[in-house]
Parts: structure tokens; sequence; C-alpha cells
């Protein structure tokens, strides 16, 4: 997609997002703010196309910065315009939440319930769709110590290799008392059935896990 309509196209992306936004029954249409950009681009209007973005898009371009970047592509923009209104493409409403400990949350509307449904959550499956989103996901469940949310980040195999490594731990000490601990001081190590082994140290008199494989 040519530089400067894709430039103009994610400043009016908050247009669907005011759209999802609204719950009431008289939810707007993006088709028609769809329509409206196409027929604008069409005709390089850059007055039209400023109008339509939203206030946080005005102050990141100014009206002149888009009379700049018509100008600048106005085949490309006609292209364009045919291309978001040709013949199967899928519109979609989508909104996004971000809460205060910055946990984000997307739901997509239901066109033939016209209700919204969750697409993807912090705290629900869901794959980044660049390797940048994919970091951020690990982030988040790392902050928040999320052995769960750690789980669903991770490759299918990666995943099914840690749960069976912790499957085979937890059936190995289901008998403890059976096991032999090689105490040296204030450490200990276990060999588990398996092939595991688990490191204990013992801190004010209370022994704690140090580390296990």
């Amino acid at each position: 997609m040519p530089r400067a309509p894709a430039s103009l196209l994610a400043l009016l992306l908050p247009l669907s997002g005011a759209a999802a936004a609204c719950t009431s029954s008289s939810l707007p249409d993006p088709k028609e703010a769809v329509k409206a950009y196409a027929d604008a681009a069409a005709r390089g209007d850059a007055d039209a196309i400023h109008g339509m973005l939203s206030e946080k898009s005005r102050t990141a371009m100014s009206r002149e910065e888009v009379r700049r970047r018509v100008a600048e592509a106005r085949a490309e923009l006609a292209e364009q315009a045919k291309s978001v209104t040709a013949p199967g493409v899928v519109i979609k409403t989508r909104a996004r939440v971000r809460y205060p400990d910055g946990e984000v949350a997307t739901l997509e509307l239901d066109e033939r319930e016209r209700a919204f449904r969750i697409s993807a959550a912090d705290a629900l499956p869901a794959g980044g769709r660049t390797p940048e989103q994919a970091l951020e996901q690990l982030r988040r469940v790392l902050a928040r110590r999320s052995y769960a949310g750690l789980l669903r980040v991770l490759t299918p195999a990666t995943r099914s290799a840690i749960e069976s490594d912790l499957r085979s731990l937890v059936e190995g000490l289901a008998q403890p008392e059976g096991l032999e601990v090689k105490i040296a001081g204030d450490s200990a190590i276990v060999q588990v059935p398996g092939g595991h082994e688990v490191k204990l140290r013992r801190e004010a008199g209370v022994w704690r896990v140090e580390d296990f494989d």
C-alpha cells in the first residue's frame, strides 16, 4: 500500500473505533464511513478527509499536512477508493478497550446479532499478529505472574513440552516421603522419578525449593 494513503487510513481508523464504542441501538454503520472516505479519496478532497479524522488524529496531522499528502498521492488515493469499495470487501467494526493496568480487550461487532463479542483479551487466548505484539503479551503475563497466561503465549510445541514435564514432575512427587533426600548443610538435592531433580535450601529454619528441572 502506498505510504501516503496508508498513513491517512491509519488516522481514519479511530472512526470505526468510535462507532464500535457506541452501544446504543442506533450504532453507526461503518460502511457509511468507508464510503464517505472512498468518495473523498476519489475526488482528492483533502478537506473532507480531514473533517473525517478524529480529534486525536487531527492533532497528529494538520489540515495542511492532509492537503499536502493528498496532493502527492491523488492517483494512489483514487485506486484505493476503488479497492475499499470493491465487491467482496469485508468491513468489521471493532472496539479496543485499554484498562488502567495496561491490559487490553478487543471486541468485534456481530452483524447478525448486532452485539459485541470478545475477540481477544489479555486474560483469554490470543495471538500476536506481529513479533512486537507477541512480546507485549509476554511482558504482560510475566508482570501479572500469570502461569496460565504464560502458557497461552507459547507455541503449541513448547507449551506441550512444558506441560508434559510438569505433569511428570507432579507424578514423581506423588509420594515425597519415599524419595531419597541428600542433605548437605542447608542444601538438599532430591532425585525425582521421571528424570527430574529438585534442589532445596533452608533459610531461617524453613526449607524452600531453590530450583527444579
